[in-house]
């Protein structure tokens, strides 16, 4: 069955890569360096098609519609080659209210149907929690279902924040580990593996906003057999993937994060502390607010209604966005990775030459062990 449907997203751009249509040492050595450039054979059965990738939503309902829209951005902010189709669904088994109810009812996918249409990429969010213990939660079977058959029928799964831990739980048995403090804010983050491709031709050194409770270190990573690719002294592991190298990209970070969305969670803190959900003031975003903007804060009127009035009209302009472009760049690599793996028939997992255990035909390199 070829890929067809309507697109929800069309425009990004994919790294497109060279044909080496002649003996020209330069193809090789682009290639031994990590270039993406394809075989002749391969690039003559190779259509200009659509990808078509699912998005397990599983956050809670003030956020769902912002997550869905920051990472259908995310997604389809590069250039115009392929065209996109994104296909939200959720889990019953979730905690909704009716309002949420309805909109999933009327605008996501059953994911039933999906497994019949067939899909190349998956992607899943992070979600609210109410036990320490990620398997005891009422949405780990229905999502652990979801896990198991996007193993065996998309290219690669590409998690968040919590979804990151969840499937770490899942294929490696790695319990998360609480932090001492939850970790807030903008962090600076190096590459560990410029090499790989999911970090091709994007800033050794770059941003990237976290919002979590809990880690999982290098050390618990690599031990199970992961690779790092990028990580904070102040943050610690941003991004790694499976040891296949892509068939899981895990992400703790939030790269889907618009300019203000750590705005919204400190804006919603400050009003959980004037109804009395929580003690203190919520502390700054690390590095997020500039002078001028902690200030205003600062010399707002201590009432709630003065203080809101500085976060809700103020605020916004004195906020940056120091990861965006990064992000896009990664997200672009990924989907790039996809369309170069994926069948032409969506509910087949592979190109036919493509080995399982090593799609990107790393496997011969040290450094990628």
């Amino acid at each position: 069955m070829a890929k067809s449907g309507v697109g929800l997203l069309s425009g990004y751009k994919l790294p497109v890569p060279i044909v080496a249509h002649s003996d020209l040492p330069t193809f090789e050595l682009l290639r031994e360096r990590g270039h993406d450039v394809l075989s002749l054979d391969r690039a003559m059965r190779q259509d200009i098609r659509e990808l078509h990738i699912g998005f397990l939503n599983m956050m809670p309902d003030a956020a769902l519609q912002a997550t869905e829209r920051q990472f259908i951005r995310l997604v389809g902010s590069c250039n115009r080659i392929a065209q996109i189709f994104v296909y939200p669904f959720s889990l019953p088994s979730l905690d909704r209210g009716a309002k949420a109810r309805e909109y999933i009812d009327q605008y996501y996918n059953r994911f039933d149907d999906l497994t019949e249409q067939g899909l190349d990429a998956l992607i899943i969010t992070g979600a609210n929690v109410a036990t320490p213990h990620l398997d005891k939660e009422q949405f780990w079977e229905p999502l652990i279902d979801v896990v198991r058959w996007a193993e065996e029928n998309v290219a690669s799964i590409l998690c968040s924040c919590l979804a990151t831990h969840a499937l770490l739980k899942h294929f490696h048995g790695i319990d998360r580990q609480p932090l001492a403090a939850k970790r807030w804010g903008v962090y600076g983050h190096q590459l560990c593996a410029a090499d790989h491709p999911l970090n091709r031709d994007i800033n050794t050194r770059f941003d990237v906003p976290h919002s979590r409770y809990n880690d999982i270190s290098r050390a618990q990573l690599e031990a199970a057999g992961l690779r790092v690719l990028a990580e904070g002294a102040e943050s610690g592991v941003h991004l790694a993937v499976s040891p296949d190298q892509v068939r899981v990209v895990y992400f703790q970070g939030h790269p889907e994060y618009d300019r203000s969305s750590l705005l919204k969670e400190y804006k919603r803190e400050v009003r959980r502390y004037y109804a009395g959900e929580i003690a203190a003031m919520p502390p700054f975003p690390e590095n997020y607010f500039n002078a001028d903007a902690q200030r205003l804060i600062a010399n707002a009127p201590s009432d709630s209604d003065a203080l809101y009035e500085v976060l809700d009209k103020q605020l916004d302009q004195h906020v940056d966005n120091t990861w965006g472009d990064t992000a896009k760049g990664v997200i672009n690599n990924w989907l790039g990775i996809v369309y170069q793996l994926t069948n032409l028939d969506r509910r087949k997992q592979f190109m036919p030459d493509v080995d399982p255990d090593d799609p990107l035909g790393l496997g011969h390199r040290k450094d990628a062990q």
